[in-house]
């Protein structure tokens, strides 16, 4: 699941990164979108598990207008429920 939303930010223009954030003191690190020089990007934690990964990655979904005709039935199900929160 997890690897078939990473697809679907990428074909809708979302640059997915995951990576393992730093936390140092004085400051804390989320996952989380950006823009970089007009490029939409995730960052994804390596340390979150697969399921807060992938809420990070439906909430920004949810935000876009996607056709989820050629979704399968599990990402049209989690973009559903993100989307009704």
């Amino acid at each position: 699941l997890l690897e078939e939303l990473k697809a679907l930010a990428k074909q809708v223009g979302i640059r997915v990164r995951e990576e393992k954030l730093l936390r140092e003191v004085g400051y804390r690190v989320r996952s989380g979108s950006c823009r970089v020089h007009d490029q939409d990007m995730v960052f994804l934690d390596r340390d979150q598990s697969a399921t807060e990964r992938i809420e990070i990655l439906v909430d920004e979904l949810t935000r876009r207008n996607i056709d989820t005709a050629q979704l399968s039935p599990s990402v049209r199900r989690v973009l559903g429920r993100g989307a009704s929160r």
